[in-house]
């Protein structure tokens, strides 16, 4: 896991960001973050993506993000079972229109031998609202292999909460620009505090994004949100570091677990 070429001149590497639990503050996932090397150093996705969009590369690229996804999530699982971390891939609005979708992923799933109910799709609020109902049988597509599926950046879009609840969907993620106004802005606080209430009331789980101080962690405990990731804790991370990482804490977690037995 860790780079390949897309074509001439186009060398992709991935980087995984952790995820946390409010809770005890353990990893307990990771987002898989894309990026573009060059001599001239990498190139992050939001200044490529939009064009391999436009171009339809993002198809093929895509694909062989979500098989590095597969392979990041078995291996973990092998080093360090039931409590291995799952993984979070982003999947674009041009993907989610590619008919090979689910025939791509189930033959990913199954020549990697990852789990899909540790793999977690995340789409746009925006995306999964551009055509409901042919996101509707995509996503069921989906579902049906067991992925899981998370509404990134929500609260940027205007989506139809009757149009959401139609939809696979396990996890809310609470867009940055709402979590780094929690400390400037009243809105936002309250956007925030309504998406964590509303997310409990459909029985989803909240990923915040974008955490960077204290005073956002505590406040997020404090409404019931679920997962925080953010440079607070980490940044996004080589496979090899975060494959330590998760080495380091579970060598922390055995040895508390010994000195309890004591």
């Amino acid at each position: 896991v860790g780079a390949g070429r897309m074509g001439v001149g186009l060398r992709l590497q991935v980087r995984f960001q952790p995820i946390l639990g409010t809770d005890t503050l353990r990893v307990r996932g990771a987002e898989l973050l894309l990026r573009w090397v060059t001599p001239q150093g990498e190139i992050p996705p939001t200044q490529f993506i939009p064009i391999a969009e436009m171009t339809g590369s993002i198809v093929p690229i895509g694909k062989w993000v979500f098989r590095q996804a597969c392979l990041a999530e078995a291996a973990w699982r092998a080093r360090h079972g039931i409590s291995a971390p799952y993984v979070s891939v982003n999947i674009s609005a041009r993907q989610l229109n590619d008919e090979t979708l689910a025939r791509t992923c189930k033959a990913e799933l199954a020549e990697t031998g990852a789990d899909p109910s540790r793999v977690l799709l995340e789409l746009t609020e925006t995306s999964l609202m551009s055509d409901v109902a042919t996101n509707l049988r995509v996503l069921g597509q989906l579902a049906e292999l067991g992925l899981q599926v998370a509404v990134d950046d929500f609260g940027t879009g205007y989506s139809s909460l009757s149009q959401l609840l139609r939809m696979p969907v396990s996890t809310l993620k609470i867009d940055r620009e709402f979590v780094d106004g929690i400390d400037k802005r009243h809105d936002s606080k309250a956007i925030v505090s309504a998406v964590s209430s509303m997310a409990r009331a459909m029985r989803l789980e909240v990923i915040a994004e974008g955490v960077e101080n204290e005073n956002q962690l505590n406040y997020l405990r404090d409404i019931g949100c679920d997962y925080v990731q953010g440079f607070l804790f980490h940044r996004p991370m080589l496979p090899e570091d975060f494959a330590r990482l998760l080495q380091e804490r579970a060598a922390e977690r055995r040895s508390d677990h010994a000195e309890d037995l004591y």
